[in-house]
């Protein structure tokens, strides 16, 4: 364990029962959040490498444009 995560956890453990179950809680959806999204971006890299190909190509054959009204 970090010491940061062994600091975090020395000043949960003095809260009341209720605000160490709300931290526990939050902090398990957190992970459990985490997990979900590296599985989904894991399983939408061949997706996101084809989307970047066909972009990356329509702009070689100038079939892409710049709008100014994005920069500004």
């Amino acid at each position: 364990m970090t010491k940061l995560l062994e600091k975090a956890f020395k000043k949960a453990s003095k809260l009341s029962k209720v605000e160490q179950n709300a931290v526990a809680k939050w902090l398990l959806e957190e992970l459990e959040t985490e997990k979900e999204w590296a599985k989904s971006f894991s399983e939408s890299e061949d997706v996101l490498d084809r989307l970047a190909d066909e972009a990356l190509e329509a702009h070689s054959k100038g079939k892409t444009a710049l709008i100014q009204s994005m920069i500004n």
